[in-house]
């Protein structure tokens, strides 16, 4: 019978600890990609009573509760942050704390401090892939993401124009002989716009025009002499000469008033072997136009693409990739140890972390814009606190009826 006070404490003891578990469960119910925790309970060893082979067993109690954290999929709400991250499936990003430990965290609440290095909510650097020379190696080591706060995309001089477009079939050499002009923008070395006009004229023979590109003379010290030439289609509308194997039409701009190097273009007529240029009996239209080049653009925002991409949005419109995150898959990792601002750490029964790219390895995927949810169900939470309680309180009883026993046996002597 004294067992019972001994097995009751051990109940207290446990459930205590469970009330705890659900306490930080419900505390943490807003804290994004929170995993809640379960508490499992275990009899501690039986004694045998008598001489029998374990007709009657008593127990000692309950052992104290283990705490199993339960890694299930959060759901997943769109969020203004440009730079939040929603896990999907498996995985954690991986962070380092300020001294340099690696961490793991389903927490996708991220920032940039004022050195454009990529923190968490409380302050941990994200780990994963900058660009170099604007490409993204994902097979070096991971490291420190920054992204180019407040910098400045130099510009890119134009080497290629191309022109997508009709000319009529049933334009006539004149008098006055059938005209069609278009132009397009390009820079220079300097990032300064330049207006390049492509002119053509239908001549005498069957199936050609005549072309010309030209550049206005204020843009250059000297006017620049025309590039002219004749283009020629077959009886189907398709280009035939100049041929796709080339050479192409090109055009230098020398002496620009600016100080600007010397800009040579290229006139690509060809997408790969398709001609750009056709003749049929539509009006003359230019359905699409490109250069390879742009001008000095400053850093408007940074945002997360889906997948883990890190891209930066400028000024001239380009969007340029400037980082990915790194994803770690962790075998078990219900055995990871939380140490606090929603990060986990590796113990001695965890698996080692398998780091790559998300979306592969088995390895969840990242969306942008995102935030996964704390898997806290409420309504659960309750229901196993009134639980805990009731059991708390049946407990508690049997301590105060054993102890009225006590008394009674004691009472026995007088």
């Amino acid at each position: 019978m004294f067992t019972s006070f001994s097995t009751a404490l051990s109940a207290l003891g446990a459930l205590s600890t469970a009330v705890d578990v659900v306490g930080n469960n419900l505390a943490n119910l807003n804290t994004p990609g929170f995993k809640s925790s379960t508490v499992s309970f275990h009899d501690l060893v039986t004694q045998s009573l008598g001489a029998g082979l374990g007709e009657t067993q008593v127990g000692f109690g309950v052992g104290r509760p283990v705490t199993l954290r339960r890694f299930s999929q959060g759901a997943i709400q769109s969020s203004p942050g440009p730079l939040d991250a929603a896990i999907q499936g498996d995985g954690f990003l991986v962070v380092r704390d300020r001294g340099g430990a690696m961490l793991y965290t389903r927490g996708g609440n991220l920032q940039v401090d004022k050195s454009g290095n990529l923190l968490t909510a409380t302050g941990e650097k994200v780990q994963g892939w900058a660009s170099v020379g604007g490409v993204v190696d994902t097979n070096r080591a991971v490291g420190d993401i920054v992204v180019p706060v407040g910098s400045l995309k130099p510009p890119k001089e134009t080497t290629a124009i191309s022109f997508d477009l009709n000319l009529d079939a049933t334009a006539t050499a004149g008098p006055p002989p059938t005209q069609f002009s278009t132009s397009i923008e390009v820079f220079d070395s300097l990032g300064s716009s330049h207006v390049v006009t492509l002119s053509f004229t239908k001549n005498a023979s069957l199936n050609q025009w005549d072309y010309a590109l030209t550049v206005p003379d204020e843009d250059v010290t000297s006017p620049v002499a025309p590039v002219t030439g004749t283009i020629t289609f077959d009886n189907e509308g398709h280009l035939t000469d100049p041929p796709a194997s080339g050479p192409f039409p090109s055009l230098t701009i020398a002496g620009l008033v600016n100080g600007a190097a010397d800009l040579p273009l290229v006139w690509n007529l060809y997408n790969e072997t398709t001609p750009r240029l056709t003749q049929y009996a539509q009006p003359s239209a230019v359905s699409a136009n490109a250069q390879d080049g742009s001008p000095a653009a400053q850093l408007i925002r940074a945002g997360l693409d889906d997948g883990g991409r890190i891209l930066a949005l400028y000024s001239d419109g380009q969007q340029i990739v400037v980082g990915q995150l790194a994803m770690a898959a962790i075998r078990n990792p219900e055995s990871l140890v939380a140490v606090g601002n929603n990060n986990y750490q590796l113990s001695a029964r965890s698996a080692l972390p398998a780091i790559g790219t998300p979306g592969t390895g088995g390895r969840g995927t990242i969306l942008g814009g995102a935030v996964e949810f704390s898997t806290v169900d409420i309504a659960r939470e309750f229901t196993n606190l009134i639980v805990l309680q009731r059991g708390y309180q049946a407990n508690t009883r049997i301590v105060t009826t054993v102890d009225e026993l006590s008394q009674e046996t004691i009472n026995l002597k007088r």
